[in-house]
């Protein structure tokens, strides 16, 4: 696989700008599997094919239970600079219904090495877990920020399907929480994260200032990203390409120099919906004079049109010449934003 990855970024250096990158993300299902030593190969392939920016993000996502003595050192010595931990809980009922494989003593063991070795690193947290309190969250936080992370990522339950929770909730055996606690606990969130100073940037993370995802804030301005291995996605020029998911095929594809690789180009609305939805997540907000620049007059008009309800309902606020989602709506952004979604001209 890692030769495969090697082969990959070779096959593919065009499908990005020429200048240096800003960011290199390992993310994606468990790559804190992969050694030290397999980490700085796959950087080696990187550095062999493009320039790095002086200050670029290197990010490597981690579990707790992949934690072992010496492992965070050897992996800053091979050039990983930032951690995406995943958390989710520091209650072992909550890790269990999860079905995540670390306990809440694997989660404070983590902690306490990674704020030693790192000065950038971001948790993961879970709310809106079946059976929680706001006084449980509230305390999920309070560890949290005991650690004094830089940035906290945190994200509604989602119960994916074909999943063990999936078919709990189906059979009755758990129950979700209503939607007003849910809410109840995002706002929670909100409000403890911004008193200890961070800047809620976007609707899932909190930074401190300096410590704002360089790769997911790329992400949310439009800026081009290659995603290398089984089922990564790509975005260079208005046009989004996946990789074949399947891990044979990719490894038979690659031993043969061949991309299995399907793409798509974005239409002028499927770039504007984008464009919609990402800015309403963000504090940034959406610009009504970037929209009369990058989709003519018709689109600034209509957007302009279609914002009056949610304007009058408080959900939408101007801002200057830029449109923002008001603090009562965030949790609805999705929603309102998929209101103002254009189907066609």
């Amino acid at each position: 696989m890692l030769e495969a990855l090697a082969t990959e970024i070779s096959l593919r250096t065009a499908e990005l700008p020429t200048e240096p990158l800003k960011s290199i993300y390992f993310g994606g299902g468990t790559p804190s599997m992969l050694s030290p030593t397999e980490v700085e190969v796959l950087l080696n392939s990187v550095n062999a094919h493009f320039s790095l920016d002086p200050n670029v993000e290197i990010t490597l996502e981690m579990n707790p239970d992949d934690f072992a003595p010496n492992y965070l050192k050897e992996i800053k010595l091979a050039g990983i600079n930032r951690l995406s931990l995943g958390v989710q809980s520091f209650f072992d009922e909550e890790l269990q219904l999860m079905n995540r494989a670390h306990t809440a003593q694997d989660a404070y063991l983590i902690m306490e090495d990674v704020s030693c070795n790192f000065e950038n690193y971001s948790i993961d947290l879970i709310y809106g877990m079946p059976g929680s309190s706001e006084e449980i969250w509230k305390k999920n936080i309070e560890i949290a920020l005991g650690f004094y992370p830089p940035h906290i990522s945190s994200y509604v339950l989602t119960i994916e399907p074909k999943t063990v929770l999936e078919n709990q909730v189906i059979k009755g055996d758990v129950e979700l929480l209503d939607e007003e606690i849910v809410l109840a606990q995002f706002n929670v969130l909100v409000e403890q994260l911004t008193e200890k100073g961070y800047e809620h940037y976007e609707l899932s993370s909190f930074g401190k200032t300096g410590f704002h995802s360089v790769n997911n804030t790329a992400y949310w301005q439009g800026k081009p990203y290659l995603g290398i291995g089984p089922s990564a996605h790509s975005f260079y020029n208005n046009q989004r390409s996946w990789n074949v998911s399947n891990n044979k095929k990719y490894l038979d594809g690659m031993g043969q120099g061949t991309l299995s690789i399907e793409r798509e180009i974005l239409t002028l609305i499927d770039q504007y919906n984008e464009f919609i939805m990402i800015g309403l997540r963000t504090s940034k907000g959406v610009s009504i004079s970037t929209i009369h620049t990058r989709f003519g007059d018709r689109f600034a008009a209509l957007f302009e049109q279609h914002i009056e309800k949610h304007l009058s309902l408080q959900n939408l606020f101007w801002d200057g010449d830029t449109v923002k989602v008001t603090q009562k709506a965030r949790f609805l952004v999705d929603g309102i934003a998929s209101d103002l979604f254009l189907l066609n001209l």
